[in-house]
């Protein structure tokens, strides 16, 4: 098996491992990226990007490209119970240009990354590329073979998501935590979004449903469930699950008969939270979903996932610059970034049993808490921290050796 040398090996071709290649490549680290799909036109759950995920972009220079190829602004988010909005959360308040929700298709996004990626000669890509095994050397972690590939680098970075391989083959426990009671039933319908742009929580007699619209002409739709319900309610067929959908979401009902056929035109996320039990190894560091696992209130993952970017950048620049690869030194990233990681779950979970709790005592103060809360201070630092997380992030610039 032919063996190559790079400085980092990232596992995974998410928004995260491209942000941190990218990154290392501009600050003239050498980056091989293995990916286990050959193509980016694949299958998205996540695509609503926040506005501190669209600041990363845009000074990575890949934003407006992104965009260009296809997207939608949201004026912001809504829990809408029956005709009633409850809670208006305008993004239009937050200082422009980053002052909406952007529903950005994931392949627009990691093309650009990519393609901003190839330019520099440093860079290696490998699609195709399932990771099976971590090479070893004295107990330090340096390198990967995946399929006919052997790679050794200083360091391999995980970033390969919510059931990463790289975290399986470290020994790292994930530490699953059940903060949320429901799972969500994902699927687009080709009936766009009438009136102004905006993402939804709808309540009603029902269950909640997520809807916003999606590039180009449909809607996204998330139909929440009782945690480890869908496995009960598919025992029916599709003829039952396609009925309960139509009731969930009325307006939709001709698009729901029409394009449901089949339980394969669902798609269903187990909702959990969690942190691994530690982020760094000798020579590994896990980054993103990898290190951290979040539900989809708030739309944090990927906004996440590229402030891990830049918080890592700087970590991983210095440990190759000094030949310093062990833990000692990747723990850094762990220890400045999970303090925010953890207030971000929290305020996740708080929203989740805000919104989305059905109880007697959460349906009655659920009105009057909301309007409270969008007329006090409290509601702009609120949204400034769902916008852009808990702390400020900022690209070291000063790092990099290439444009």
């Amino acid at each position: 098996m032919p063996v190559s040398t790079t400085d980092v090996a990232v596992v995974g071709g998410g928004p995260a491992g491209l942000a941190l290649s990218l990154l290392l490549l501009r600050s003239g680290i050498r980056v091989t990226l293995l990916e286990k799909s050959r193509s980016t036109q694949r299958e998205y759950r996540g695509e609503i990007l926040q506005p501190g995920g669209q600041a990363v972009l845009d000074e990575l220079g890949v934003l407006d490209a992104a965009r260009e190829r296809g997207a939608f602004a949201h004026d912001g988010f809504q829990l809408v119970e029956g005709d009633r909005v409850l809670l208006d959360a305008d993004y239009r308040r937050l200082p422009a240009p980053y002052n909406c929700l952007l529903s950005l298709p994931q392949a627009h996004l990691l093309d650009e990354l990519l393609a901003a990626c190839g330019t520099f000669d440093g860079f290696t890509h490998l699609p195709g590329a399932r990771v099976g095994s971590l090479v070893r050397e004295g107990g330090q972690v340096c390198g990967v073979v995946a399929g006919e590939h052997e790679v050794h680098a200083r360091v391999v970075v995980g970033a390969d998501g919510r059931n990463s391989k790289v975290r399986l083959l470290a020994g790292i426990d994930p530490v699953r935590d059940e903060a949320f009671d429901q799972d969500v039933l994902w699927f687009k319908l080709p009936a766009p979004e009438e009136g102004r742009n905006v993402v939804r929580v709808r309540r009603g007699s029902g269950a909640p449903v997520l809807v916003y619209r999606t590039w180009p002409d449909s809607v996204q739709i998330g139909w929440t469930l009782p945690h480890g319900g869908y496995k009960r309610l598919a025992e029916h067929g599709v003829a039952y699950v396609r009925e309960q959908i139509a009731c969930a979401v009325p307006e939709y009902a001709d698009a729901v008969h029409e394009r449901i056929r089949s339980l394969g035109d669902l798609s269903l996320l187990d909702v959990f939270s969690g942190q691994a039990e530690r982020w760094a190894a000798d020579g590994l560091v896990l980054l993103g979903d990898s290190a951290h696992t979040h539900g989809p209130i708030g739309a944090q993952g990927i906004n996440l996932a590229l402030q891990d970017a830049v918080v890592l950048h700087p970590v991983l620049v210095g440990a190759v610059r000094a030949k310093d690869t062990g833990v000692g030194a990747l723990s850094r990233f762990e220890e400045e970034r999970r303090p925010a990681v953890t207030a971000v779950l929290k305020l996740q979970a708080m929203q989740g049993r805000a919104m989305l709790s059905r109880n007697r005592v959460a349906d009655t103060v659920r009105p009057a808490l909301a309007r409270v809360v969008s007329r006090t201070p409290l509601y702009r630092r609120v949204l400034h921290k769902l916008a852009h997380g808990p702390g400020t992030v900022r690209i070291r610039t000063d790092l990099f050796t290439h444009p």
